[in-house]
């Protein structure tokens, strides 16, 4: 019966290294490349731990790290969806849960619910570790496109109004945080990284 477990537990291992070929369209911060999806759920990992002082006082830092490591595996089966593609995003939610059952299902029984759990309690977003978690994962695109002047918001269209869309739950979720994101925005406002006015529909 161990065997069989340890198994299980090796092909799940195996399994999530295709996660290393899921291109986001985040380019890494020189410029060089798009980051990959196990690349950014690596750096969201890292952030959630350096920048736990920030956390509300509810946020179980370990926990969000474990969900910020695993929230994006599903890209596996579902690829990476651009956040400001409207269409993509209509049947996003069906295929990543469809990926969801596949992946965590790998796995034994009782490690496959825990990460299920936690991949729920991500999505759901209704948590402090959970709202903190997603917090984080809006500041990391954020800063990628200001380390590369514009970068993703340059090559489509991007404006503001988008962009403070789509960072809104840091409000929420790193309220201490949020001062910082407003003021990076502006940032690149000013530097011509990110335009005002009606954004195109991708």
């Amino acid at each position: 019966m161990k065997t069989n477990r340890l198994t299980q537990q090796i092909e799940f291992i195996i399994e999530i290294d295709s996660l290393k070929q899921v291109l986001r369209q985040t380019l890494l911060t020189d410029g060089s490349r798009q980051e990959n999806s196990a690349e950014h759920s690596w750096h969201l990992a890292i952030m959630a731990m350096t920048l736990a002082e920030y956390a509300p006082a509810e946020v179980d830092i370990f926990r969000a790290m474990k969900m910020l490591l695993i929230h994006d595996l599903v890209e596996i089966d579902a690829g990476d969806t651009f956040c400001y593609d409207v269409q993509a995003n209509y049947n996003k939610a069906e295929k990543e849960l469809q990926a969801a059952a596949r992946l965590f299902g790998i796995l034994p029984t009782d490690i496959g619910n825990e990460l299920r759990l936690l991949w729920d309690e991500f999505e759901a977003g209704i948590t402090p570790t959970a709202k903190f978690a997603a917090a984080l994962d809006r500041i990391q695109p954020l800063l990628h496109n200001q380390q590369t002047q514009g970068g993703t918001w340059r090559i489509h269209g991007i404006t503001r109004d988008q962009v403070m869309k789509r960072v809104a739950p840091v409000e929420t979720g790193a309220p201490e945080l949020w001062p910082f994101v407003l003021q990076l925005i502006d940032d690149c406002v000013a530097a011509g990284y990110l335009q005002m006015g009606i954004g195109h529909r991708v």
